[in-house]
């Protein structure tokens, strides 16, 4: 490999059939013979791309904080067993504190920012944890406090990530497709290790599993997106051709589905303005449809993205514009009909924000397709209402147990 390398350093075709072969090998042998090649302009880039294209472990201090908060998470998740607090009091309320700072904190350690620069997310990630804590179990509005602060707590985690550069709000997004790849191999990874390893103390009459899921698996789960994001970060080319590939499958499949349910209904039978539970599930199908427009739109806003994949992804959103449209008029019907009740009014908040959100970005969209506006300002429309869902979760998070 060394000698063909020498041999081809200036024919590119050769160099990257060899490469492909067997790119391991190709990587070892090129750093080999580098010095004697060193002189060549081919060289010089070859090396850049070998760099790019290498796994990074990071430095011991990356591993240094990673395993310290990794340790805290493991910590946290086993607080309830340590002191006797109930899992139905403790993990519903405090799962979000669990998980999500370590990231932040990791983002923060990666940026280099100061605790004076962490005091806002500091105090509001305090303000949260006292807040929900201290709400009684017979609040009615317990259960809306537990869903929206897991919200605010991520969009702070992603003010931490944009900090020094609100233009890295686009990024924060398309972290989150390259996360969910990761965190899922990860996770499959681990279930087959867990299958073996219990299966194998099983061969000698051993029963592990409940120490096994209730320390080991409990402790270590949390810190799976934490780890996820590190490899992710460290390696921004590792899952960043898979993301673009799942976009590009699921929206148009979406996009069909989609259409089609909302015919549907009319044939069903079904009623979302007299039937809470088909409501729930429409809403909860909302919910999904917009987790979909934001991983796609993402991947659908880079330069050299389809341009079939950014008309399915319009088509995607005029239909979840539609749906939200049939879920607004529902609630507002419920809530003149039935009376407002703190549920009624967050989900018709949250509905409100979505519909005027994905008016917005659909209209960008739509003139950037016909060449009237550049693709940063379809970013801009999707990412600057990002502090706006952050109000309306402190809102309902703090304001609304006041209330009611």
């Amino acid at each position: 490999m060394e000698a063909l390398i020498i041999t081809n350093i200036s024919n590119p075709a050769a160099l990257e059939q060899l490469y492909r072969s067997n790119p391991a090998a190709f990587a070892r042998a090129f750093e080999a013979v580098y010095p004697q090649i060193s002189t060549q302009v081919s060289a010089h880039i070859w090396r850049e791309r070998l760099v790019v294209s290498t796994t990074s472990w990071g430095s011991m201090s990356d591993w240094l904080v990673v395993g310290i908060f990794a340790l805290l998470a493991g910590f946290l998740m086993q607080l309830p067993d340590i002191f006797s607090i109930s899992h139905d009091y403790y993990f519903p309320r405090n799962m979000s504190f669990i998980v999500m700072p370590g990231i932040g904190a990791y983002f923060a350690y990666k940026q280099g920012m100061s605790l004076r620069q962490l005091l806002a997310p500091l105090a509001i990630l305090a303000a949260s944890i006292l807040f929900i804590n201290l709400l009684p179990e017979k609040s009615t509005t317990l259960l809306l406090t537990c869903l929206h602060i897991p919200i605010l707590i991520w969009l702070v985690v992603g003010y931490i990530f944009a900090k020094s550069d609100p233009g890295k709000r686009m990024d924060f997004l398309r972290y989150h497709g390259d996360l969910v790849v990761m965190t899922t191999v990860i996770g499959l990874a681990g279930g087959l290790f867990t299958a073996l390893t219990i299966n194998l103390f099983n061969l000698i009459q051993l029963k592990i599993e409940d120490f096994y899921f209730r320390y080991l698996v409990l402790s270590i789960l949390p810190s799976v997106p934490l780890f996820a994001t590190f490899l992710v970060r460290q390696n921004a080319s590792l899952v960043s051709k898979i993301s673009p590939v799942i976009a590009r499958i699921f929206t148009p499949l979406v996009t069909i589905t989609l259409a089609i349910f909302l015919v549907a209904i009319i044939y069903s039978g079904k009623d979302p303005y007299n039937d809470r539970e088909f409501l729930l599930l429409f809403n909860g199908v909302l919910i999904g449809v917009m987790a979909l427009i934001l991983f796609s739109l993402g991947e659908a806003t880079k330069q050299n993205a389809s341009r079939v994949h950014q008309y399915f992804l319009f088509a995607l959103a005029v239909l979840a514009i539609i749906d939200n449209g049939i879920a607004l008029s529902a609630i507002g019907f419920r809530l003149m009909e039935y009376g407002i009740t703190p549920n009624r009014l967050a989900v018709l908040g949250s509905n409100a924000l979505v519909m005027v959100h994905m008016m917005i970005t659909t209209q960008k969209l739509w003139s950037f397709l016909k060449g009237n506006e550049r693709i940063e300002a379809v970013e801009k429309s999707l990412t600057s209402y990002l502090p706006f869902y952050a109000v309306w979760a402190a809102i309902v998070s703090f304001v609304f147990p006041l209330l009611f």
